[in-house]
């Protein structure tokens, strides 16, 4: 019977999550226990898609409502499914695996026994799932890159959606969480660290308030969130987010742990991606060869020329911003790449995008 209730599971998210959907491999099931118990799977794996409250899920796994609400209580609390709203008329939701379940196993930033042998398993299943299907084609960026506003040359139109000060101002409430994947990275390897802050990841509205209510990370000011914003932008992390205008989490990447910018720089083009709009305009007069921004860069964009000045590779350039900010002439700024699209408007138009794509 248990090893039905994993199958039924694996199936939920076999199509849920694109980058690691549910795959009947041993090492789903090995993490599947780990994370679930039996009646946690049993109810995760007939939750409807979308958001649904404990009535109809309970219908569907053919339990009394008070029996699948502790249950889902209690998933919530483990980061194993969403509970937006007030108890008694919260709705629910299965996330995916990524993003979802996986980060929500390592927000808190704890280092028990249990987050290692988590953090271990997961990572052999990501390892699996990847040896199995290898890295997915991007067509149509599922994710992107918001740039350091504050490097933007004034002369150009800066939309509300690409200022991460705008999704600051405009949210509540925000929390701030530990980086999942520099966190687990730690977790599967005490000595794999790049040396990047773990405590950058932001939620908003809605999102934020599951993070908190849960205890995956805790509540923060807006003047707080600009200061994580400001940290993370002097550590060389890069902002990045869903491809939508409408965006409820900032995380603040590396290129040597995150999923997001590691994802794009297995692509044959990175920049192409995985993108912000913009892009580094370089003043040969201020720029005195230093090669900070050369030794900076997160996508390996940019290389010296014979006349002692970066060049630009735009295909894996991923317009963030992290050249602007370390160069100390101020010669770098960025502008806007002429003819690049607006981010789709919310989730249902870029899951149109992607599919037409």
């Amino acid at each position: 019977m248990s090893d039905q209730i994993y199958k039924a599971l694996m199936k939920r998210f076999e199509n849920h999550g694109d980058l690691y959907p549910g795959l009947d491999i041993p090492e789903f099931y090995d993490m599947a226990a780990e994370l679930f118990t039996a009646e946690e799977a049993a109810v995760a794996a007939v939750i409807p898609r979308g958001l649904s409250t404990a009535d109809q899920i309970a219908e569907a796994a053919d339990k009394s409502k008070e029996e699948v609400e502790a249950t889902l209580k209690t998933m919530a609390g483990k980061g194993l499914c969403l509970c937006l709203g007030e108890e008694g008329s919260a709705a629910y939701a299965l996330p995916p695996l990524v993003p979802g379940i996986f980060e929500f196993q390592f927000m808190r930033g704890t280092r028990t026994e249990r987050d290692q042998t988590l953090a271990k398993l997961i990572h052999k299943y990501k390892e699996a799932v990847e040896a199995h299907r290898g890295i997915p084609k991007i067509t149509f960026p599922p994710t992107r890159v918001i740039t350091v506003e504050e490097r933007v040359e004034v002369a150009n139109t800066v939309h509300t959606y690409d200022q991460v000060s705008q999704y600051v101002e405009n949210s509540d409430p925000i929390a701030v969480s530990t980086c999942y994947c520099r966190h687990e990275a730690g977790l599967v390897d005490a000595s794999d660290s790049c040396g990047a802050p773990n405590d950058v990841c932001m939620q908003f509205g809605m999102g934020a308030q599951f993070v908190i209510d849960q205890g995956l990370g805790r509540k923060i000011s807006k003047q707080e969130a600009q200061e994580v914003l400001t940290r993370s932008e002097e550590a060389g992390l890069v902002h990045c987010s869903v491809n939508r205008q409408n965006i409820e989490f900032i995380c603040n990447c590396c290129a040597d742990h995150c999923v997001i910018l590691k994802t794009a720089l297995a692509q044959p083009k990175p920049g192409l991606a995985l993108n912000s709009g913009f892009q580094p305009a370089i003043d040969p007069d201020t720029c005195t060869g230093c090669e900070e921004c050369v030794d900076a860069c997160p996508s390996v964009a940019l290389a010296m020329s014979e006349d002692d000045v970066p060049v630009l590779d735009l295909d894996r350039c991923f317009g963030c911003g992290v050249c602007a900010t370390v160069c100390p002439t101020e010669g770098i700024v960025m502008i806007a790449k002429e003819g690049y699209p607006a981010p789709p408007l919310d989730e249902k138009t870029l899951q149109q995008a992607m599919k037409s794509a």
